[in-house]
């Protein structure tokens, strides 16, 4: 079973806590601060491993945690770092960010890597709160929160020449007769569901050639087995486009070319600007090739729109060899004169993640259907799960963050008063006067 496609879920570890602990001093109020600081969170890492094939093994766990980081200690000693989390997927997959449904990465190369999600920061011990004001802090700052997503996974094959054409055409048989790969070969519309990869040796010099699954009409828009077909053609540099010039399913070879890039180009202009050779494919079920009319309107149609059209009949490996043979030279020219491409992927933005320029801003408001006020923001939340509510120091710290912030004064012009309830994340508070 090829797998092509999965969604899982990630989540990075948190960051451990720092300690509130007191070393034993004489003459120095607590004994004086010396919580360590926590240690860092593990990060979520996608890693491309060529000898994995498909996405198979994300159907069977589809859940996948980083470690989170130790709570710092005593004596200024820091908690451990969780451990990362590494995630070996095949090569040519494109690891996407569900909720925007933009790309993370594409991982293309063997061995090559990024960090999907961030482990939280470590929390620094209460040794760092110490002033000439506060000489015994009793509170410590909270780890940095984990990240979890969900994402994507999706398989695109990585192969030099791509076979595209309707099914049961000849694909197949093709590839069998140009590689050592076996394909499933039979009379029938798409005896191939998933994509067959073999290594076409040609001279002195070879290439990756895939078979990829018959497209049919409205495969760009979902049709059939549509998007999970055309992916698997983007990455391809050359494309054969296999035509049954026979008939022989009563079909006109010239309407099915036309189709196909049809297709091609509504699922991506980019795939039609790939050089492409056409293979005339089942001429052994011409009377005679230099006098079917047929095939040569075809020849001529397809030829005034700048393509090559190669003759063949796969199973009795005829013109095989030429096709082969003009796929190398496109290929060779493509080495020769790289073209750097645009990708056509709209990328996920992790710089503007982490540096979220909201991060600091505070809002208000007031829930009426609970009759509490709400205070939000993200830095808030962090100094939130900080506050030691059995230390007034801690509280004290809290209550003048909210105000330095203007919250207070914002929540009285929604008409707040002593006695009502602040809730702040899922903390309930009564709200009196200093």
């Amino acid at each position: 079973m090829f797998v092509d496609r999965a969604k899982i879920t990630i989540k990075s570890g948190k960051g451990g806590d720092g300690a509130v602990t007191f070393r034993k001093e004489p003459f120095v109020p607590e004994g004086g601060p010396d919580g360590g600081d926590g240690g860092r969170g593990g990060d979520v890492v996608f890693v491309a491993d060529r000898n994995m094939r498909t996405l198979m093994d994300f159907r069977f766990q589809r859940k996948y945690f980083a470690e989170d980081g130790q709570n710092g200690m005593k004596k200024k000693r820091f908690g451990k770092s969780g451990e990362d989390l590494i995630i070996k997927v095949p090569m040519g997959t494109v690891v996407i960010e569900e909720e925007s449904g933009l790309v993370m990465k594409d991982l293309t190369e063997d061995g090559q890597k990024f960090i999907a999600a961030k482990g939280g920061k470590g929390g620094r011990g209460n040794v760092h709160f110490k002033n000439s004001v506060r000489q015994a802090p009793n509170f410590a700052e909270a780890g940095g929160v984990a990240k979890e997503r969900n994402v994507i996974l999706e398989m695109k094959l990585i192969a030099d020449v791509g076979l595209v054409g309707f099914p049961n055409v000849g694909k197949s048989s093709l590839l069998s007769v140009a590689t050592s790969a076996q394909p499933k070969i039979a009379n029938y519309h798409f005896t191939t569901i998933d994509p067959n990869l073999g290594v076409v040796k040609i001279f002195d010099d070879s290439f990756v050639m895939a078979d990829i699954a018959g497209i049919i009409e409205g495969a760009s828009e979902g049709q059939g087995l549509g998007f999970r077909f055309l992916r698997h053609i983007e990455r391809s540099k050359v494309l054969i486009h296999v035509v049954d010039v026979s008939g022989c399913e009563g079909r006109d070879p010239k309407e099915d070319f036309d189709k196909i890039n049809a297709e091609l180009e509504a699922y991506s202009p980019r795939i039609l600007r790939k050089p492409q050779i056409v293979a005339a494919n089942k001429i052994d079920q011409l009377d005679d090739l230099e006098e079917d009319e047929k095939y040569l309107e075809f020849k001529e149609y397809v030829e005034s729109k700048g393509y090559q059209v190669f003759p063949m009949s796969a199973p009795l490996n005829m013109g095989v060899k030429e096709v082969l043979a003009a796929a190398l030279l496109e290929l060779q020219k493509i080495e020769e004169n790289p073209v750097e491409e645009d990708d056509g992927y709209e990328y996920f933005d992790f710089e503007a993640e982490d540096n979220d320029p909201n991060y600091k801003d505070v809002y208000v408001g007031y829930d009426e259907e609970e009759g509490v006020f709400t205070i939000e923001g993200k830095q808030l939340s962090k100094i939130f799960r900080s506050t030691n509510f059995n230390d007034m120091g801690s509280l004290r710290y809290l209550y003048k963050y909210i105000e330095g912030k203007g919250a207070i004064d914002q929540l009285k012009e929604l008409g707040l008063e002593e006695g009502d309830m602040i809730r702040i994340e899922d903390y309930d508070m009564e709200y009196w006067e200093e």
